[in-house]
């Protein structure tokens, strides 16, 4: 009987230390902001099954501005990763909005990601790993997915980051 009293405490003490995802930004202080609607003719995600695919996504700061400039000339890498991790927040406020609750995310599948660097920079994967830590800070395991980091000349409105992604949901 006493294996069994233990048993259940350890089952009753993990259940209530396993997180959701949003008890988890909570606790990190972070409030998802609200999206405005796209910008052009396109939408902020198509689902296909049980895939989300998630159209390309910003910095957008709480301002309404972009973090922008090139990563290497007018930010630092820290900045560039601080940009990047934004843009998670973003991408996150963008399913909480179609969704209902970040509960719903089965898997974080596939990220892409487009920094905005000078033709010498060659640290685009450190810069996204801000994108990348915040997801598995979130959803642990679930949360690494597979990544494509790349510099290019130019993104819209000089934007320093651009990232689209694939969820998987439950």
């Amino acid at each position: 009987m006493k294996n069994i009293v233990m048993f259940a405490l350890v089952l009753l003490s993990f259940n209530l230390s396993a997180q959701t995802p949003e008890q988890k930004l909570n606790q990190l202080g972070i409030q998802l902001p609200k999206i405005p609607e796209a910008l052009g003719s396109y939408v902020d995600f198509v689902r296909v099954g049980n895939l989300v695919f998630l159209s390309g996504r910003g910095p957008l700061k709480t301002d309404g501005k972009y973090s922008t400039g090139k990563i290497g000339q007018d930010l630092s890498m820290e900045e560039g990763y601080q940009a990047a991790r934004l843009t998670a927040i973003n991408q996150l406020a963008v399913l909480k909005q179609a969704f209902g609750s970040l509960d719903k995310i089965k898997r974080i599948v596939k990220v892409n990601g487009y920094v905005n660097t000078t033709d010498s920079f060659t640290e685009q994967s450190k810069v996204m790993n801000g994108f990348s830590d915040l997801l598995i800070e979130i959803f642990g395991e679930e949360g690494r997915h597979a990544r494509t980091s790349v510099g290019v000349f130019t993104l819209p409105q000089n934007m320093a980051i651009e990232v689209e992604m694939i969820v998987e949901m439950k």
